[in-house]
């Protein structure tokens, strides 16, 4: 018999009143008749960087809607809303987080048949069709005012964003307007190289020479590996029989002359250095005798596999052969960087086992080595934890709540106000068994998974669980059992509003039980790692993004402060913080990792400089800004601090491709797309941050500004790429998100340098960029991309619309990934497979729609161009 979550006990039972067919004179039938739409009229007002936006409510029941027998509920990218200059029948609350509520004017009247518009203004642009309301549903109270009757909105509409005042953030938006004109302008500086000046391998080894002769591998071939090396060659096998469909035969220990005769694919282990460097090192080779992969290690022998892989066609991919063709090749190769990961933020929208492996299987291919779990945050709490129930039966789940006090968690990014509703991602956990499993599964891909808790800011799931726990045993009479894990001052009344728009997602630092919950926490993750067979050295403790205001008035957190004379703001607290939680972590042999703050001290005037208490600590910090704090990175590397380079500018996946508003993303770091993965001079960044997030050029940024000093480069230790997921709903977005931006960071963190890195003029080093990214852009079109559409049954990559002109009544047309096919049509049909293809300018009138496609056949949105 499954237990009865927490969660639906302190839900008011919303579930059972959204199942009731009849409230006073609303049924829910009815209520699904009210049909609401959105727009976003302008985001050119004042003051600047606001916008004006309305609903429009449209009744289609047989039900009046009246002033005080409903309220909407939705999420919407959170921004502040600001006081209505002029009396609209309804204002727009914001709760929490994303949760925003519309409620109606006393007078406020909506009879059958009616519409009505209610108009709001609010702080930051809006261009993203993502940014707009989502999720939204009714409540509908009785004449007590008390809820009766949930219902979700099944007729909403966004209307599109079509108009300048639409696409751009305000009046000092630099950034082009996303037109056919606009992209064939941009794609002109590329063109389509033959197959011969193609990467065969991506990232980019450090040395390869190919042969003219081939070799044909086909299951007559034994696998022969050396001791230790079983897993990399049932790897190996296993891959080989989703291209070949026949098994491989292998053996344990190296070919003998007796063994020797047939062809053969040898994985040993040896003495490999490239470049200087030998741990993950390989060499690989194919000849007539068949392929050699010697590593410097286990992890060096399975990227040789990887890059085997790769060197295998497509068309074997596409259409599995028994026998494939490979070229002769030596490839000598080992990583820049031996840091080279992943973060991958589940807590804002939940990603299933099965999806998290299909992300592990794709890090593995392109020889990223790390991957940073970001299990908990304020919108959810995703792995089970041994004696902490509370933390997946309520932090795990999302649901309508009647205030932001209740020990649960309210609706976030559309999650609606049922848990565990299909097709929403707010709700779902990972158990003990399935974590234990995906370390396992990370670990066969020489992957390592760093687990992250947030604290003592984005913890609202872990709050708002451990209220939970505190209610049900005080309940119980266990008042010090209830104590124990209890994570805030009751008496706390700061006011503050954090980065994500949060009101109370700060833990208390001034409890004891704070901490005690933090190990507890990290002793059970440990002990999911022992019984993966592994041991558990790397814990990422967050740490970022504690609003100002914190922890101001809270009694515990005053009287703490008092104290502490040392401490001398309330900010000073989050210091505190990780100078007492660092010690009982140390103490557990970990390695402390975090987001840039850990070893960050803020001034009253909010300039951040580098703490040197943490430098000679195993402390870690993650570097993400680089657009309002633009030489952090270097500073941090400077005073001593190994550093993790996450440029926002450069790395984040969850930044949109572009300002297209039907792209989805966010673009508070700016655009990012896979040329800014791909072109990033660790040593040098400012030479590889071109705009600030409005488009406007940067070099003045960085003047006066601190350069990484030459004896600092050993401080940055890698890079990494960001996901997090307030837009990201399921595996194809998460996928469409991931690539082909991943095959760009790839390039960053694996390759050698580049030489366009160290190039300080600014004309010779961009030609040298555009000439280099030329070169990696066919190579993903041609050769890299189509592969994935096969791999694992196929992911879900983005393809870039095309750009078109119509000049003298002819159309040219062309493609930021030079190689993809443009097809078109003269028709208004939307162009297929089987649509005519753009070669040359051709003669074309009217409305001339073109979609790019791939080599296995996936098609990109579709670009307009009207000829005049």
């Amino acid at each position: 018999m499954k237990r009865i979550f927490l969660y639906q006990l302190v839900a008011f039972c919303f579930l059972i009143l959204a199942g009731c067919s009849r409230s006073g004179d609303v049924t829910k039938e009815q209520a699904q008749k009210i049909g609401i739409s959105w727009k976003l009229i302008t985001n050119f007002i004042e003051p600047a960087h606001s916008f004006d936006a309305k609903f429009t409510l449209r009744n289609g029941s047989d039900f009046t809607l009246d002033g005080t027998n409903w309220a909407l509920f939705f999420n919407m990218s959170p921004r502040p809303i600001q006081r209505n200059k002029t009396p609209q029948p309804a204002i727009i609350e914001h709760l929490n987080g994303d949760w925003y509520k519309m409620v109606p004017g006393k007078d406020f009247k909506l009879a059958p048949g009616d519409s009505i518009i209610v108009n709001y203004t609010g702080t930051e642009g809006v261009i993203k069709e993502t940014d707009a309301p989502m999720g939204l549903y009714f409540v509908f109270y009785d004449k007590e005012g008390k809820e009766k009757e949930i219902v979700q909105v099944a007729d909403f509409k966004v209307e599109p964003f079509v108009a300048k005042e639409q696409i751009l953030r305000g009046k000092d938006d630099l950034v082009p307007l996303p037109t056919a004109e606009q992209r064939y302008k941009d794609n002109l500086k590329f063109s389509k190289l033959g197959a011969e000046q193609l990467l065969k391998i991506i990232p980019s080894p450090v040395k390869m020479s190919a042969g003219t002769e081939t070799f044909t591998l086909d299951s007559k071939a034994n696998v022969f590996y050396q001791k230790g090396l079983e897993k990399e060659a049932k790897y190996l096998i296993e891959k080989l029989k989703t291209v070949t469909g026949t098994d491989f035969p292998i053996r344990e220990g190296l070919p003998t002359t007796t063994t020797a005769e047939a062809p053969s694919i040898v994985l040993n282990t040896g003495t490999v250095s490239v470049n200087g460097i030998a741990k993950e090192a390989y060499k690989l080779g194919v000849n007539a005798s068949g392929v050699n992969i010697t590593g410097s290690d286990a992890a060096g022998v399975f990227y040789g596999i990887q890059s085997l892989l790769q060197l295998v066609p497509t068309e074997s991919y596409q259409k599995p052969a028994p026998s494939i063709l490979l070229g002769h090749i030596q490839v000598e190769d080992a990583p820049r960087f031996h840091f080279r990961s992943m973060h991958l933020d589940v807590g804002r929208n939940f990603q299933t086992k099965e999806s998290i492996k299909r992300v592990l299987d794709l890090l593995a291919s392109y020889k990223v080595n790390h991957f940073l779990f970001y299990t908990t945050e304020d919108e959810g709490w995703r792995v089970e934890i041994d004696g902490l129930p509370e933390l997946t039966e309520v932090g795990a789940h999302r649901a309508h709540m009647s205030g932001i006090g209740a020990p649960a968690l309210h609706p976030s990014y559309g999650s609606g106000p049922v848990a565990n509703d299909e097709g929403k991602y707010g709700s779902g956990y990972y158990t003990r068994a399935d974590f234990i499993e995906i370390l396992k599964y990370a670990n066969d891909r020489h992957i390592k998974v760093i687990p992250e808790v947030n604290f003592p800011g984005h913890a609202l799931a872990a709050i708002k669980s451990m209220e939970a726990r505190y209610e049900r045993l005080m309940k119980e009479g266990k008042e010090k059992e209830a104590n124990e894990y209890r994570l805030i001052d009751p008496e706390d009344k700061s006011v503050y509003l954090s980065a994500q728009a949060y009101k109370n997602n700060t833990v208390s630092v001034a409890r004891e039980s704070t901490y005690h919950f933090f190990e507890k926490v990290v002793d059970e993750f440990a002990k999911m790692y022992k019984e993966a067979g592994l041991t558990m050295d790397t814990f990422h403790t967050g740490g970022d993004e504690v609003a100002e205001g914190a922890w101001t008035k809270s009694p515990m957190a005053i009287k703490l402060k008092a104290e502490n004379p040392e401490i001398k703001e309330f900010r000073d607290l989050q210091t505190y913080f990780f100078r007492k939680l660092l010690p009982r972590l140390e103490k557990r042999n970990l390695k402390v990792h975090g987001w840039e703050e850990v070893a960050l001290t803020k001034t009253n005037a909010g300039i951040y400089n580098a703490n040197p208490e943490f430098v000679g600590h195993p402390v870690v910090p993650y570097v993400w800004n680089n657009v309002y704090d633009v030489d952090l990175g270097n500073r941090l590397a400077n005073a001593g601090y190994q550093v993790v380079l996450c440029n926002v500018t450069n790395f984040y996946f969850d930044m949109s491709y572009n300002n297209d508003p039907r792209e989805p993303g966010l673009y508070w770091g700016g655009f990012v797309d896979t040329r800014d993965n791909w072109a990033f001079a660790p040593f040098n960044m400012f030479r590889t941050t071109e705009q600030t997030a409005l488009g406007k050029p940067m070099k003045e940024e960085f003047v006066g500004k601190q350069q990484l000093k030459p004896e600092a480069r050993k401080n940055i230790i890698g890079i990494e790429a960001q996901l997090w997921c307030e837009t990201v709903k399921g595996r194809d977005m998460m996928e469409y998100s991931i690539l082909p931006k991943l095959m760009g960071f790839a390039e960053s963190a694996w390759a050698a340098e580049r030489k366009w890195e160290n190039v300080a003029d600014d004309a010779a080093r961009k030609k040298m960029i555009d000439e280099g990214w030329n070169v990696f852009a066919n190579s993903i079109a041609q050769r890299h991309m189509p592969r994935m559409s096969f791999v694992n049954g196929g992911y879900n990559y983005r393809l870039p619309m095309p750009g078109a002109v119509v000049e003298g009544g002819m159309l040219k047309a062309n493609v930021e990934l030079p190689g993809l096919a443009i097809r078109y049509t003269t028709d208004g049909s939307e162009p297929t497979a089987k649509s005519p293809v753009y070669e040359a300018p051709v003669k074309a009138s009217g409305t001339i729609k073109l979609k790019s496609f791939d080599m296995a056949g996936r098609a990109s949105r579709t670009s307009v161009v009207a000829a005049q």
